[in-house]
């Protein structure tokens, strides 16, 4: 039997898709969720992960007791989809699931200017100005890609007529800009179906109630 321990910050963040795909698929796993301020616990898990940052999956076989550890965000989506059958149904549609992927990370590096002001308490001043300067630019290359996509799909989803874990990725990332009011529904009617469209995945639906609601 194949054992999965997720090891991830109490946020929603990078570790959340992983998560979304083990509930997606009714897969147990344990999810480990280390307090952002408890800088202690947080210097005990980064001396034993592989690069020294969060998220990190654990995988453990109880037959053979061997176990092997995959870092980085990216590389645990992808194993996860792939395991899973959520990283696209042919080579060229998870080519194009990656592409998106990493169409969110390029954003997310403005994002995260803005993630950082929040959490330091800059100014409103400062705040509004990377706002203007820095993320609405990106978000408006960012939404412009996605909205391409969509208005192509026939499914719904970003890339070919099935659910890829680059759908999930995208619907949590709006979740996020939501809640910083830079993503207003009734402005962008096609992301927003996209977004309702992911949210209310039956298999999803409990698991979306219940977690701890965070800023990311």
């Amino acid at each position: 039997m194949i054992q999965y321990k997720l090891i991830y910050f109490d946020v929603r963040g990078l570790g959340e898709v992983s998560r979304q795909l083990f509930h997606l698929t009714g897969t147990p796993f344990e999810d480990i969720r280390i307090p952002r301020n408890d800088e202690k616990l947080w210097k005990e898990f980064k001396k034993s992960t592989p690069f020294g940052q969060l998220p990190v999956l654990k995988i453990k076989d109880s037959i053979s007791e061997t176990e092997i550890e995959i870092p980085q965000s990216s590389a645990i989506g992808r194993y996860l989809a792939k395991k899973f059958g959520y990283s696209g149904q042919t080579p060229e549609e998870e080519a194009m699931v990656d592409a998106v992927i990493d169409q969110f990370k390029d954003f997310l590096v403005s994002q995260k200017q803005l993630t950082l002001a929040i959490r330091s308490k800059k100014s409103e001043d400062e705040i509004k100005r990377i706002i203007d300067d820095v993320v609405n630019p990106a978000k408006k290359i960012y939404f412009e890609a996605l909205i391409k996509l969509l208005e192509k799909s026939l499914s719904g989803y970003l890339i070919g007529d099935n659910l890829t874990w680059a759908d999930l990725q995208i619907a949590d990332n709006l979740t996020t800009l939501k809640g910083f009011g830079l993503f207003v529904s009734s402005e962008e009617p096609i992301l927003s179906a996209f977004h309702q469209k992911i949210m209310n995945i039956p298999e999803l639906r409990s698991y979306l109630d219940s977690r701890p609601l965070t800023m990311l």
